[in-house]
């Protein structure tokens, strides 16, 4: 896998320096493009610091590492020059993917239940932005698209722009690229964020910060995407509120459906009297 991507890599390095298409600022691996953990094994470290030297920008770099212990899904921004520099570990891990929910009860059923996944991921703590020379790009990985909570803070921390980068080996060729692409370019309305999805397997995309799909990728198909887009640091709405609105929503039906109930009950009492 991560020869793949270093592959990729070096193919727009060669289309650079023909002139063929412009330098990119940093390029977006996705979630796993490093099969290998990269700061264990200096092979794997070795193939992509090549590739970051010969495309001349940052890499972030999607791996599972093991630090203190610990399994993490991770990016890595990783520079020509000076090598790893910043980290953000995923935080809103996926259930029977990532870590397994009652994990001892399970195994009482059935040993082998167990095995699906063998060692639990760590959740990171921190929201994930990286800042790219004064570029701040936000984080999501995979599976955290879908919560409100886990784009939000990338952006009210900063971000001008988000990254989803994902992994849909698993789902082979299903409607499940699709599904987290609809997910995405809602994101980008949302928070009016250029989203860009990087990933191994799926349907690769850059989206506008009004939902419009620029450059996408087909399934299975070795590719990179090179695009000018924008950064906005505003805010909003969405950004500024949060889950505010859904609260107010979700008290404001509560509270009619306690009325209807209270007003069904009064007149049945009315009645029989």
């Amino acid at each position: 896998m991560l020869d793949y991507h270093a592959r990729e890599t070096a193919r727009l390095a060669e289309a650079v320096k023909a002139g063929k298409v412009p330098r990119p600022d940093f390029v977006l691996w996705p979630e796993n493009s490093s099969d290998v953990d990269p700061f264990a094994n200096a092979d794997a470290r070795a193939v992509i610091n090549r590739a970051s030297r010969e495309v001349g920008v940052p890499i972030s770099v999607g791996a599972v590492v093991e630090r203190d212990g610990k399994l993490l899904n991770e990016q890595v921004l990783w520079d020509p020059v000076q090598g790893p520099v910043q980290t953000y570990d995923k935080r809103q891990i996926q259930p029977f993917g990532e870590y397994l929910p009652l994990r001892s009860l399970l195994g009482a059923i059935n040993k082998n239940w167990t095995t699906m996944v063998r060692q639990d991921f760590s959740r990171g703590t921190k929201p994930g932005v990286f800042d790219v020379e004064g570029t701040k790009i936000g984080l999501a990985t995979c599976y955290e698209a879908a919560f409100d909570w886990a784009v939000r803070d990338t952006v009210t921390d900063g971000a001008q722009m988000i990254s989803v980068p994902s992994n849909n080996a698993t789902f082979d060729r299903s409607e499940m690229t699709y599904q987290q692409l609809a997910m995405s370019r809602i994101r980008a309305v949302e928070h009016s964020r250029t989203v860009t999805v990087p990933v191994t397997s799926g349907v690769s995309a850059v989206i506008m910060p009004d939902g419009r799909i620029t450059q996408k990728t087909g399934m299975f198909v070795p590719a990179y995407l090179v695009q000018k887009v924008p950064l906005r640091s505003s805010k909003t709405p969405a950004t500024e509120l949060g889950v505010l609105p859904e609260i107010a929503l979700v008290l404001v039906a509560a509270g009619g459906l306690g009325w209807a109930v209270g007003a069904g009950l009064r007149r049945r009492r009315a009645g029989g009297a």
